[in-house]
């Protein structure tokens, strides 16, 4: 006689999917003033979420929840995962700029070219998520031919923690590596982002 075992999960918040998985995203603004390149700055350091333990303040931040759900099959004295799906929430924090129009023509471009790398950042932190559940979902399914249920649910939960774990550090490493080559990257964004002002493909500021 089979019989099916959904546990229900663990969610983890964190600053998905191979078969059955999914992903949801949603933007929250927060609002900045400032019509220099130092005001903004301050702003920004005033005004970001915060993030950490710490407190300190960011000028962009993404919220992560993971919830999984798994399905146990117990035959023949015999245990499986049978069913493993990870949702994952992310909640997307971004600067909205509202000095724009008394600002220079050099603050705004410098802006444009920083609020997109802003932006480009929080979307790889939900790569990262995104990388992260569906190598959750795989490992789970790989529970298999366990002595009973109770024995599967321990290695599902180790399972689960041990990934969220490495996710939680892959995403502090991207932001250390990030941090270090920050102003080489914006520069090198400006430069491509005259480029193409200059070639017509996008609008002045």
């Amino acid at each position: 006689m089979k019989k099916l075992v959904l546990a229900a999960g663990i969610v983890a918040l964190a600053s998905l999917p191979s078969h059955g998985a999914s992903m949801s995203r949603t933007y929250t603004y927060f609002t900045i003033g400032g019509t220099t390149l130092e005001e903004i700055e301050g702003e920004l350091k005033k005004r970001g979420p915060q993030v950490g333990s710490a407190g300190s303040r960011h000028p962009g931040a993404t919220r992560m929840e993971f919830t999984t759900r798994v399905g146990y099959s117990e035959s023949k004295g015999r245990c499986n995962v049978v069913e493993a799906n990870v949702q994952v929430k992310a909640n997307m924090i971004l600067p909205r700029w509202n000095r724009r129009k008394r600002a220079s023509g050099e603050t705004r471009f410098v802006w444009d070219t920083l609020s997109a790398d802003i932006r480009r950042h929080e979307e790889s932190h939900v790569v990262i998520a995104r990388n992260h559940a569906r190598q959750m979902e795989q490992e789970l399914l790989n529970i298999r031919n366990e002595a009973n249920c109770e024995v599967a649910q321990e290695k599902a939960a180790a399972t689960t923690a041990r990934v969220l774990t490495a996710h939680d550090k892959a995403q502090d490493d991207f932001d250390r590596i990030e941090g270090i080559n920050f102003e080489r990257r914006l520069m090198r964004l400006m430069d491509y982002r005259m480029e193409r002002i200059e070639s017509g493909k996008i609008p002045p500021s």
